[in-house]
C-alpha cells in the first residue's frame, strides 16, 4: 500500500475592491475647482478642448491637451505655476508640473514651433490651432487674475493662444 503525502494547499485571498475616495466636506466647499475633483475635471478640462478645437475623438483632444501643457509647464515658473497646477484638474496639473523649466523664453511663435515638432503630421496652422484649442479653454478654468499673471511671465504674443487680444504699447 503505497501512501501519499498531503499537499498544503495555499490560499490566494480575492483581491479587495478599492475604497472610492471622496473628497472631504472642506474640499467640496472651498471654492476651487479642478484639481479636487481629479478625474471628472480631467474629462470636462478634455471635452471643452475637444469642443474648441472641434477633434473629432476624445482621444484626439487628450493627446493634444497633453503636448500643449507639457510644452506650458517648461515657461511657467514660480508662484504662477503652483497657482496653475492647483486650480487645474490633478491630471493636468501633473503634466504640467512634470516639466523641466525653459532656459530661454520662446516667442510665441517658437512655442508653436514646438509643439508643432511634438505632433505627427502638424504643421505651423494645426498646432496653433491645437494651441488655441487648448490655451483658450484655460482662462474660463483659472480666471481672469491668474491668466493675467501667467501672461505677465510669458513674452508678447501669447495673449493671443489664449483667447485674448494683446494690445500693441503705445509709442509717442
Amino acid at each position: 500500500m503505497t501512501t501519499t503525502a498531503q499537499t498544503p494547499r495555499t490560499m490566494i485571498p480575492a483581491p479587495q475592491r478599492p475604497v472610492p475616495v471622496r473628497p472631504t466636506a472642506r474640499e467640496e466647499d472651498d471654492g476651487h475647482r479642478g484639481h479636487r475633483n481629479g478625474n471628472r475635471d480631467w474629462r470636462e478640462l478634455i471635452a471643452a478642448v475637444r469642443e474648441s478645437g472641434q477633434y473629432p475623438t476624445t482621444a484626439d483632444a487628450e493627446r493634444v491637451t497633453r503636448i500643449v501643457l507639457s510644452a506650458l509647464g517648461g515657461h511657467v515658473t514660480g508662484d504662477e505655476s503652483v497657482a496653475l497646477a492647483r486650480t487645474l484638474p490633478r491630471e493636468a496639473a501633473r503634466v504640467l508640473a512634470s516639466q523641466i523649466p525653459a532656459t530661454r523664453p520662446q516667442s510665441a511663435q517658437e512655442f508653436v514651433d514646438t509643439v508643432a515638432a511634438r505632433i505627427e503630421g502638424a504643421t505651423p496652422a494645426t498646432a496653433r490651432w491645437d494651441v488655441s484649442s487648448v490655451l483658450g479653454v484655460l482662462p474660463k478654468l483659472i480666471g481672469d487674475d491668474l491668466t493675467d499673471r501667467v501672461l505677465s511671465q510669458l513674452p508678447s504674443g501669447y495673449a493671443l493662444l489664449f483667447g485674448r487680444a494683446e494690445l500693441a504699447p503705445r509709442t509717442s
